[in-house]
C-alpha cells in the first residue's frame, strides 16, 4: 500500500516475523512508506497462532496491517534474484530472522551494503553480536526474564511477565525510530549516500526500559522487588476495591500531592501532618499501613465518588478496565479512535496509531493474504511468477 504520509514516496521491504520487526514496519507504514512484507512459502508462522480474526492470527492482524505480501523462497537462485532486484528499488530493509539466518541466504547487513550500496538495513536481533547469548534464540519473554523485568513485575516470590510483549514491542519501535533519523539525515545530505546499517537488540532494549531498577540496584546494592498493582519507588501508589465492586487506581509521585491526598481526599489531615510520612522513603517504609488506610477509604464509597473526590483535590487516579472494557471505552468513542480495516476473511476494527499528525490522516490499510501482491510486485519488477512457483515446487519435492 502506498501511503501518503510525511514517508510517501519511501520504500521499505522485510523479512520478518512474529512482532518485533513488523511493529517497526507497521509503524513506518502508518507514517506514510510502502511497505513489502516477504514471506516464505508457507508464510510468516504468526499468521497461524490462533484464527480468531476471521479465520487469522491476532497477533498477525495486530502487527501487519497496510502492507503488501510478497511470497518468495529465499533459499531458491530465482527467489534470491527476485528480492534483490527489488531491493535495488527499496530505500530500507528490515529483518529480524534467527542467529545467523540472515548469512546463510545472503541478506546480512554487510552482504546487503557490499550489493546495495544506498540501502538502509536494519537488523533486529536478540541479545546483538558478540557476546555469550549471541546465539541463542529471543522469545518476548526469555528476554524480558534475562533482563530483570520479570523480576521486578509480581509479588515477591511471585515473579510474572508484564501483560504486553515489551521487549518486542520497545525493540521495534527504536527501530523505527532509526529508521526515521537515518532517512532524516540523508534528506539533509547533499553528498551521495553512504552506508547506513542499524541494529537494534531486544536485550539492550529491555536493559534500557530497567533503566531505572538497574541504576537504584547499582547504587544501593538492592534488588528491588515487586509490588503487585504498586511501585517500589512511590506509596501510596496501588489499587484497591471500591463499594461498588470496581477497583480504583490511586497514586501521588511527589510529598505535596500526598499532603492533598491525605487531607482533601481521604479526610486525615493526621497523616498529612505525620512527620514520620513525610517523604517519599517515609511512606515506601509505611507502605503497608498506608495502604490498609485507604482500602479501608475506598470499600466505602463507590468509584464515582472517590474518582470524582481525587479529580477534585488534584490526585490522580484510574479504573482498572479489562480489554473488553477498553474496547467500549467512552475517551476512545469520544476522540473516535477506531477504523474499520479489512482482513482476507472480513472486516475488523483497529485502532488508530499513536502518532496524530495534524492534517495528515493515518494511512490504515488492510492485513494482506499470504502472497496477495506477489503477481503485481514481479510484474512491476519484470519477473515471471510460473518460473518462481516451479522452482519453489522442485524444492519443495526435494525436501520431502
Amino acid at each position: 500500500m502506498r501511503g501518503s504520509g510525511p514517508l510517501a514516496g519511501v520504500t521499505v521491504v522485510s523479512v520478518e516475523q512474529a512482532v518485533s520487526a513488523p511493529l517497526c514496519t507497521r509503524a513506518l507504514g502508518d507514517l506514510g512508506a510502502r511497505v513489502i512484507k516477504v514471506e516464505a512459502p508457507g508464510g510468516d508462522f504468526t499468521r497461524y497462532y490462533d484464527d480468531v480474526v476471521h479465520g487469522l492470527a491476532a497477533h498477525f492482524v495486530w502487527v501487519n496491517r497496510g502492507k503488501e505480501s510478497l511470497v518468495l523462497d529465499l533459499k531458491s537462485p530465482h527467489g534470491s534474484r527476485a528480492l534483490h532486484r527489488l531491493l535495488e528499488r527499496a530505500d530500507v530493509f528490515v529483518s529480524n530472522l534467527a542467529p545467523g539466518a540472515a548469512a546463510k541466504l545472503g541478506i546480512s547487513a554487510d552482504d546487503l551494503t557490499a550489493r546495495h550500496p544506498d540501502l538502509i538495513t536494519m537488523e533486529i536481533d536478540g541479545y546483538g553480536p558478540g557476546g555469550p547469548l549471541s546465539h541463542k534464540r529471543a522469545y518476548d519473554l526469555l528476554v524480558q526474564a534475562e533482563a530483570g523485568a520479570c523480576a521486578i513485575t509480581g509479588r515477591p516470590g511471585e515473579p510474572a511477565k508484564p501483560g504486553p510483549p515489551m521487549a518486542d514491542v520497545c525493540t521495534g519501535l527504536y527501530a523505527a525510530l532509526s529508521i526515521t533519523a537515518l532517512l532524516a539525515e540523508r534528506g539533509r545530505s547533499t553528498a551521495r549516500y553512504s552506508p547506513a546499517m542499524a541494529s537494534v537488540s531486544m536485550f539492550d532494549t529491555m536493559t534500557e526500559l530497567m533503566g531505572y531498577a538497574l541504576t537504584y540496584t547499582r547504587h544501593t546494592g538492592v534488588d528491588q522487588q515487586p509490588a503487585g498493582m504498586g511501585s517500589p519507588a512511590v506509596a501510596p501508589y496501588g489499587a484497591y476495591p471500591t463499594a461498588d465492586g470496581h477497583t480504583v487506581v490511586l497514586g501521588t509521585t511527589n510529598d505535596r500531592e500526598w499532603r492533598r491526598y491525605a487531607r482533601d481526599l481521604l479526610g486525615r489531615p493526621d497523616l498529612a501532618d505525620d512527620t514520620g510520612l513525610a517523604t517519599t522513603a517515609d511512606r515506601v517504609a509505611a507502605r503497608e499501613r498506608l495502604d490498609a488506610e485507604i482500602a479501608r477509604w475506598c470499600v466505602r464509597h463507590t468509584l464515582r465518588d472517590i474518582q470524582s473526590a481525587a479529580d477534585a483535590a488534584g490526585i490522580g487516579n484510574a479504573k482498572l478496565n479489562t480489554p473488553s472494557e477498553v474496547l467500549a471505552h467512552p475517551q476512545h468513542k469520544a476522540r473516535d479512535r477506531w477504523r474499520e480495516i479489512g482482513t482476507p476473511g472480513g472486516p475488523t476494527l483497529a485502532p488508530l496509531p499513536p502518532p496524530v499528525l495534524s492534517g495528515r490522516p493515518a494511512p490504515m490499510g488492510d492485513v494482506p493474504a499470504l502472497g496477495q501482491h506477489t503477481e503485481a510486485i514481479l510484474r512491476e519488477l519484470c519477473l515471471d511468477q510460473q518460473e518462481l512457483t516451479i522452482e519453489t515446487e522442485e524444492r519443495a519435492n526435494s525436501d520431502t
